[in-house]
């Protein structure tokens, strides 16, 4: 055989391989999923993240044509939920709701986190972003965040600020406020913002600031009392509450939620599940249903969504740096 037939046969071999594998990889993305899909949530049954999952879940497991089962793991301010995602079985069938807390402010506050946000998960696409909004208990007697901060002042470490867990957003929040209105609130944790609201209703903690998403049912019927939003602007759902900033210059926090899969997942796997993720968040229903609950619905898929991601863990990071906080590893 001559070396240009013995070339030819090769590259017709090396073809043929890769037609194999092409279609072998279409025929996985087109039988899948094969199962129910799991999409594990780091907080409790009634958070933000467990409220847009749902909404979510509802939607995809139409368009996949298998069920998307929301599964609750809080614990650990996210860690906990984040880790099972990180070590499932990178096969498309294990989903994770990413939070502002997992992506953005542990990896700033913990050097030893089980999970690492960038290299452990792969991006499907944003869900939605909220400012926060500071509620307190009925019985406190301030009307104003100005009326709260005097109070705190006179009160040093009596009051107590409640939050999902070590390191979320509400306990970022609230050691904000310490640091740029000089008071001194007492940090209560708790395995969700669930819990963490309803002690606030009880009055074992005066304050939390939280999603208007977690808040919302709350608000509505008269547990608690809301007095601003943590954003720049007035948030759109609320807007007759000020910002935490006209009393307090310089705060500023939001949310935002996204989904991502363990890193790993076949390409044609991730294509499949976040062309359905941006199918969901394009429909009116969805999105209306998220604007309902304080939050503006988001769709920056794959890379985009790595981009803003890296923005936030910057940025709060700069925030946990100002803000002095230390947490125990």
């Amino acid at each position: 055989m001559t070396p240009a037939r013995r070339l030819f046969l090769l590259s017709l071999m090396f073809t043929m391989l890769l037609a194999m594998a092409a279609a072998s990889r279409h025929a996985a993305a087109q039988a899948f999923p094969a199962r129910p899909v799991r999409l594990i949530v780091a907080d409790a049954a009634g958070g933000a993240p467990d409220q847009l999952a749902r909404i979510v879940a509802q939607k995809m497991s139409e368009g996949l044509g298998q069920q998307v089962i929301v599964d609750n793991k809080p614990g650990a301010g996210g860690a906990l939920g984040a880790e099972m995602a990180a070590r499932a079985p990178a096969d498309g069938h294990t989903l994770l709701m990413t939070t502002t807390a997992i992506y953005a402010i542990l990896p700033n506050l913990k050097k030893n986190l089980p999970f690492d946000p960038v290299r452990d998960f792969a991006s499907l696409s944003r869900i939605a972003t909220a400012s926060n909004v500071l509620v307190v208990n009925q019985a406190l007697p301030a009307a104003s965040v100005g009326e709260l901060v005097q109070l705190a002042r006179s009160r040093p470490g009596v009051l107590n600020y409640a939050s999902a867990g070590i390191g979320t957003p509400a306990h970022l929040a609230g050691e904000m406020l310490n640091q740029l209105a000089g008071v001194k609130l007492t940090h209560i944790p708790y395995k969700g913002a669930a819990p963490a609201l309803l002690d606030v209703i009880a009055g074992n903690a005066q304050l939390i600031i939280t999603s208007p998403i977690a808040a919302a049912a709350h608000l509505g019927e008269g547990r608690v009392r809301a007095l601003a939003t943590t954003g720049t602007e007035r948030n759109p759902s609320l807007p007759q509450l000020p910002t935490v900033a006209d009393a307090v210059p310089g705060y500023e926090i939001t949310q935002s939620w996204g989904i991502v899969a363990p890193a790993g997942t076949p390409a044609p796997l991730l294509k499949v599940l976040t062309d359905e993720v941006v199918r969901v968040m394009s429909s009116p229903d969805v999105r209306e249903r998220i604007a309902k609950t304080g939050a503006v619905p988001g769709t920056d898929a794959g890379s985009a969504f790595d981009a803003f991601m890296a923005r936030e863990r910057k940025r709060l990071g700069e925030v946990v740096a100002r803000s002095g906080i230390v947490l125990a590893e």
